[in-house]
């Protein structure tokens, strides 16, 4: 794919003080490549615009905003459904990462920082943003999934009530108050 877009940064190259701002708005080849490359049917629309903001002695974090429209095949029909995604983006890189040992774990404030590598393609958090906010299974409005059951023969059909792991539970507690006479 010759044509996916890049945008290398060298976090080595940027100022340590002051923030780096960037703005991606890939053109009709770029978006195609993209749209290929995350496996929807088309991006008619992409901006990425916002700063790299060194953060301590030798961490960064990046601020940004996403709007995109996408356009992806419906679950049900593969008829096409568009999405206007609008998001705001911060990822943090960290030199060091405090990663603990196996016998104590504990989730710090700040468990979103990556590694910082020594280059980053914001096109990759672009898509990586991109993929997270679009839906996971797009559908068409109105249109609703064929439910299938099938089952063994002469066995009735298990419904979505007989799963709910807490149905036959509340059946059994409600008979056993019914047989007391008391409201336990």
């Amino acid at each position: 794919m010759s044509d996916m877009p890049t945008h290398p940064i060298r976090f080595a190259d940027l100022p340590a003080r002051k923030r780096s701002h960037f703005k991606i708005e890939p053109d009709a080849a770029g978006r195609k490549a993209l749209a290929e490359a995350i496996d929807v049917l088309k991006i008619p629309k992409l901006r990425f615009e916002g700063a790299l903001i060194p953060t301590g002695k030798r961490d960064w974090r990046i601020e940004a905003t996403l709007g995109a429209t996408v356009s992806q095949a419906c679950v049900v029909t593969l008829d096409p459904v568009t999405t206007r995604i609008d998001e705001d983006i911060t990822r943090a890189f960290a030199v060091e990462l405090d990663i603990p040992d196996e016998d104590e774990f504990e989730i710090g404030e700040d468990d979103s920082a990556d590694p910082l590598p020594d280059t980053l393609d914001l096109v990759d958090v672009l898509a990586e943003a991109l993929v997270l906010a679009m839906p996971a299974y797009p559908r068409k409005d109105g249109v609703q999934a064929d439910v299938t059951s099938v089952t063994e023969p002469g066995k009735a059909v298990m419904t979505d009530e007989d799963a709910r792991p807490f149905a036959g539970l509340a059946a059994l507690r409600a008979g056993l108050e019914n047989k007391d006479g008391t409201d336990a």
